[in-house]
């Protein structure tokens, strides 16, 4: 595997040590800072806002300036971000704490393309491990964030204030990795031609296919793990415990990355997305037995390895989907419509969780998670019909 892989491995687990940090702080910070409960999980709401307003603006920097110095601009907002929301806390200004998780959200947004640098940067035949090393990074980075978390919650004054500071380094190390790494220019992975209109490629059925798993995987997903925080803290669990089950949900995130691809490759991509939807399932199932300590663990295990295995093979579905002239439309696309999901789940998970409690929250997941073999079934059918004509 090129070295190069490598170190945008590295970067994605600074990048989601960063993340599974927030995680496990925004939500509490909100709940202290926000006029009402109601409003407890806004800051993972704008981060996700930040993160789909960068999607497209990322790919289309990248196509241009190259995916090098797009990646440093992404790092450099997020630092900004995170340097915003120490001023915040210090503060306690609410809004301003919303603006510095856009910030940081618009940082994320650029570090979500580095699995695309991944596939550039491997030959053909290792695309799909490629992918799985790049997103097994945030192995690393299930440890690193809860344990950041912890040790940082109470360094000064402030609550959470060391978090920030945490993440701050973070984004500075990020900086000082993508130095060091050789990326491809623009010239050499978005090739000249004559590109497809957009609309001719939103309804080819890969893409279909491939955006519906990732939605779902990321919607269904994001909108229990950001609940479970909360939820957690309604049922009385102390916040180590909290990090403690984030924790081992990154795990179940990241850890079969490293063989998703074989799995993908040997059993083709859409035998893995049908799992993914099932482990999702299986995760709300697991919800409806209670509010105990293992309880939540099952649950967000189980929710961790339904989003690898619907998420990844997604991503490498997608990569089939497009010629090189059509990459940045197409990934922008993609990551709008992915992430745009996310942020809104995000946004729903405050007063769902509240209003609706843990287990019926999760009950009302388990046909969403059903979309993708809806769409399989539909494309299947569709195929049927058309070669019978």
């Amino acid at each position: 595997m090129p070295l190069t892989v490598t170190l945008l491995s590295l970067c994605q687990a600074l990048l989601v040590t960063g993340n599974v940090l927030l995680i496990a702080v925004s939500p509490l910070i909100g709940a202290s800072l926000a006029p009402s409960a109601s409003w407890s999980t806004a800051p993972v709401a704008t981060q996700w806002l930040g993160l789909m307003c960068a999607t497209i603006p990322a790919s289309l920097i990248m196509a241009r300036l190259g995916r090098k110095r797009g990646f440093m601009l992404g790092n450099l907002v997020g630092l900004i971000g995170a340097l915003v929301a120490v001023q915040a806390l210090i503060g306690e200004r609410f809004g301003l704490f919303l603006l510095a998780t856009w910030l940081i959200g618009i940082g994320i947004g650029f570090g979500q393309l580095y699995r695309f640098a991944a596939v550039e940067a491997a030959p053909t035949p290792m695309r799909d491990r490629a992918i799985g090393l790049v997103m097994g990074g945030g192995v690393l980075a299930a440890f690193a964030g809860p344990w950041l978390a912890r040790v940082s919650r109470e360094l000064g004054e402030v609550p959470f204030l060391g978090s920030f500071v945490g993440l701050a380094a973070l984004y500075a190390l990020a900086l000082v990795v993508l130095m060091l790494t050789q990326l491809p220019p623009a010239s050499r992975t978005h090739d000249e031609g004559i590109a497809l209109p957009l609309i001719k490629i939103l309804r080819q059925p890969a893409f279909i296919l491939a955006v519906s798993a990732a939605m779902v995987g990321y919607g269904v997903m994001n909108l229990a793990m950001t609940a479970t925080p909360l939820a957690m803290a309604g049922a009385g669990h102390h916040f180590n415990h909290v990090s403690m089950t984030i924790q081992w949900h990154v795990v179940a995130m990241f850890l079969p990355s490293f063989f998703t691809g074989h799995l993908a490759t040997r059993f083709g991509a859409k035998r893995v997305i049908v799992a993914g939807c099932l482990l999702l399932v299986a995760s709300a199932l697991v919800a409806q037995l209670g509010i105990s300590l293992a309880g939540f663990n099952v649950a967000l295990i189980l929710l961790g390895l339904g989003w690898n295995f619907t998420f990844l093979p997604a991503t490498g579905l997608l990569t089939e989907s497009y010629r090189p002239v059509d990459k940045a439309r197409t990934q922008a696309a993609n990551e709008f419509l992915v992430f745009g999901t996310a942020a809104i789940t995000a946004l729903l998970a405050g007063p769902l969780v509240s209003g609706l409690g843990w287990a019926t929250l999760n009950l009302l997941l388990i046909p969403v998670a059903l979309v993708p073999l809806m769409v399989l079934l539909w494309q299947r059918k569709s195929s049927m019909a058309s070669s019978k004509i």
